[in-house]
């Protein structure tokens, strides 16, 4: 029995060497050893089907764990083995698409990847409640569906799909640049393999009607604004027979009129007077499940935080909550009572403050004014004549 050389030194790539270097290490290879450009040479061939082994395995993680761990008695036997490719036209099919079809081979080879449909979007609004409890919404949006009138087959009711005559029915041309074969897309059924000469009028021989639909999504607690939510196979179902594509649920988080969020942590804002920053206070707040307390210390200063522990939002990623943070502003009333202005002219004069004089009415700030100029000038002339004695 022959022995087989490392997968990795048969590629020339190093043991830790990423998915993208391995492609380009094969697709080199591959081209190099192309049965195409080496007509007749059984050593290139066996060249071929030795890189192709090792790409089959070391692409696949799952393979590539085993063959790290065990060597070729990990995946011998199996798809990536030396039994799994019995010739050339094995290896095009298995990675024609990989490479842009470059390899070129037998008729109507890569349409058995059947493409996925395109996703599709939609968009729900959230209150601060609903993003931080989580919520069903039905959602509504648009999707092409197959056509009630001629069943999705896009050919007008009493016709049916004729095989296309430019690409035999395989969806593929393949064209020759020198030794190179590439499959490209038919231009004349577009991939389909069938064409339709009389077409479905409602959906054009399409075969698809957009249709406006309704579905519902469930809404992890914690999402932010602008988060995405998908929704598995609720999208364009494919054009070949695929899986459907999926639906994009896009979430906007109303602003809320208390609360500021920040990342898991929420911030309110709460007034408070003089007396309580300068005495200190049970202060009662908001939060997302109802009311509160904080203990402000005497002295406290305007801008001070204040947390409470695990009243913030979830994280839809982990565990555990958010706090919510408390910043207390210190309000100055701009009206006050008789009482309370005498209380507070009586502390500035204990404090040695100087404060803004009693408001007086104007008459009695024009008969001031006059009596302060008699005093002065009485003064002045007192102070004259005691000079000039």
């Amino acid at each position: 029995m022959a022995t087989q050389r490392d997968y990795y030194e048969v590629l020339g790539v190093s043991r830790d060497a990423d998915g993208t270097t391995i492609a380009t290490a094969y697709r080199k290879l591959a081209i190099q050893y192309h049965p195409d450009k080496n007509p007749g040479d059984d050593e290139a061939i066996s060249r071929f089907k030795e890189c192709a082994e090792a790409f089959e395995v070391l692409n696949d993680s799952e393979k590539r764990s085993r063959y790290d761990r065990f060597g070729h008695a990990g995946v011998n036997g199996q798809a990536g083995g030396r039994q799994g490719f019995s010739d050339v036209e094995d290896i095009f099919s298995a990675f024609g698409d990989m490479f842009g079809d470059m390899f070129g081979g037998g008729g109507g080879r890569g349409r058995g990847r059947s493409r996925a449909g395109r996703d599709v979007r939609c968009d729900v609004t959230l209150t601060l409640h609903e993003a931080a409890e989580g919520v069903t919404k039905t959602v509504e949006f648009q999707r092409h569906e197959p056509c009630d009138d001629c069943s999705g087959s896009g050919a007008a009711p009493g016709s049916e799909r004729q095989t296309c005559g430019y690409c035999g029915g395989h969806g593929r041309v393949i064209q020759s640049a020198g030794i190179i074969r590439m499959q490209t897309t038919c231009p004349a059924c577009h991939g389909a393999g069938s064409t339709v000469s009389k077409p479905c009028r409602p959906c054009r021989g399409t075969g698809q009607r957009l249709k406006t639909v309704e579905t519902e999504v469930r809404i992890p607690a914690g999402v932010d604004d602008g988060t995405r939510v998908r929704i598995n196979g609720q999208g364009e179902p494919s054009p070949d027979g695929g899986p459907a594509g999926d639906c994009y649920c896009f979430i906007s988080v109303l602003s809320h009129p208390l609360f500021d969020r920040e990342g898991q942590h929420l911030i309110v804002r709460v007034p408070i007077t003089y007396t309580q920053a300068a005495l200190g206070c049970e202060l009662e707040v908001p939060t997302l499940d109802g009311r509160d307390e904080v203990t402000l210390p005497p002295g406290t200063q305007s801008g001070d935080v204040f947390k409470l522990d695990g009243r913030g939002m979830p994280d839809p990623r982990r565990h555990g909550l958010g706090d919510l943070l408390v910043q207390v502003t210190i309000e100055v009333p701009k009206k006050i009572s008789p009482e309370e202005e005498r209380l507070l002219r009586e502390l500035a004069q204990l404090e040695h403050k100087n404060v803004a004089p009693q408001r007086k009415s104007f008459f009695q700030q024009l008969r001031d004014y006059f009596v302060g100029e008699n005093d002065d000038a009485e003064a002045s002339l007192a102070a004259a004549k005691s000079s000039d004695n």
